[in-house]
């Protein structure tokens, strides 16, 4: 029985599932992005995530408990040069699952996995968004003022009015057209 075991094991056995994990996880922090299937993703969300948090203080102790995950220098040295200080004030939530459809092959439910602070067009769109409403103001010009129930059949009235007149200087321009082509 499987009784509190709440991750997924991924249909592998344990050397196998950590070394998986560890090399999604090389790949993610080296190219900000990887596709995979949905189940693999949320799998190395919670493997990657403590990683990206222990790379907020450059300490020889973080750093060597790091490598022990990932087993490759190069990795740890792009987490604690490049990735750790840009996620510095991120409280968590390093990562982006994108869901991109099912593959052709064997329907897999594929998602395309990103790091946060690294989609440079999510972020201009976001900071562009964030000077528009910046510099506009919002004023409710132009709305009606609240109208009492006696004025309220006066305004109806006058709207039909308004109406009516409309209506009638249409049906006078067409006259008008009507009798310069003729």
């Amino acid at each position: 029985m499987r009784h509190g075991k709440k991750f997924n094991h991924l249909g592998r056995k344990k050397a196998h599932r950590e070394a998986m994990l560890s090399n999604m996880a090389s790949s993610l922090l080296t190219h900000k992005r990887i596709f995979t299937t949905t189940a693999k993703a949320k799998a190395l969300r919670v493997y990657v995530e403590p990683l990206i948090t222990k790379s907020k203080d450059n300490t020889t102790h973080s750093r060597r408990v790091v490598f022990s995950y990932l087993q490759s220098k190069d990795v740890v040295n792009e987490l604690f040069t490049t990735i750790g200080p840009k996620v510095a004030e991120r409280p968590g939530g390093y990562t982006r699952i994108l869901k991109t459809g099912n593959r052709l092959g064997d329907n897999a439910d594929m998602c395309m996995m990103e790091l946060v602070d690294f989609n440079e067009s999510m972020l201009e769109a976001k900071s562009a968004s964030a000077k528009a409403k910046a510099g506009s103001k919002r004023t409710r010009r132009g709305s009606k003022p609240a109208v009492k129930a006696e004025d309220a059949t006066e305004v109806q009235e006058v709207e039909a009015v308004v109406e009516n007149t409309t209506d009638v200087n249409e049906g006078s321009d067409e006259t008008e057209e009507a009798k310069e082509v003729e």
